[in-house]
């Protein structure tokens, strides 16, 4: 029985990381292959950023300047926090972000594609996973982890995970359906 069990698992195990490969290698495939009415309004470069200062905007609460409107996520770059925007300009949530080494450049985007559960850039498993931006072939997106831990930057390693909480991360998971706007700002 050993035997048959450990072959089993190694089956099960092999079976797992050939269908996260394939995921991943389908995320990519989709975020290249974006069509032109869902591409980001600007184009995205990278923006390195020194470390930040999260609330630099002030109250949380207030939406950034030059935030857009209508029904939207907004990203700040520089307060590291997300608004998910109604239509009416109601804030339905806020929340502080986790950012990765990479930035898309602030502009307008579209959500491009969405994945339940797979293995982040960084080599974490995450869910709820929403791709909105490109930058030189690193996919930006926002995540929660799993086992809820945030980022650890190294600035060699080009990462795209946007990180939040396991509950943010459900609350954007309802909210940025494929095709939403995504406004990234300063």
């Amino acid at each position: 029985m050993t035997t048959v069990a450990g072959t089993s698992s190694a089956i099960v195990a092999g079976l797992t990381a050939a269908a996260l490969a394939t995921v991943g290698y389908l995320g990519h495939q989709a975020a290249e292959n974006v069509p032109a009415g869902l591409r980001a309004a600007a184009q995205p470069g990278t923006a390195q950023s020194a470390p930040r200062t999260p609330g630099q905007n002030g109250n949380p609460e207030t939406l950034p300047a030059r935030s857009g409107q209508g029904t939207r996520v907004v990203y700040s770059l520089t307060a590291d926090r997300v608004w998910l925007v109604e239509e009416d300009g109601r804030i339905r949530r806020t929340f502080p972000v986790h950012p990765s080494t990479v930035d898309p450049a602030p502009g307008t985007y579209r959500v491009t594609s969405r994945s339940k559960r797979v293995t982040g850039s960084d080599g974490v498993p995450v869910e709820h996973v929403v791709r909105f931006a490109s930058v030189d072939g690193t996919v930006i997106g926002f995540s929660a982890a799993l086992d809820g831990s945030v980022p650890q930057l190294d600035p060699k390693v080009r990462t795209g995970g946007v990180r939040e909480t396991r509950a943010d991360g459900a609350a954007m998971w309802r909210f940025a359906t494929i095709g939403r706007k995504v406004v990234v700002v300063p």
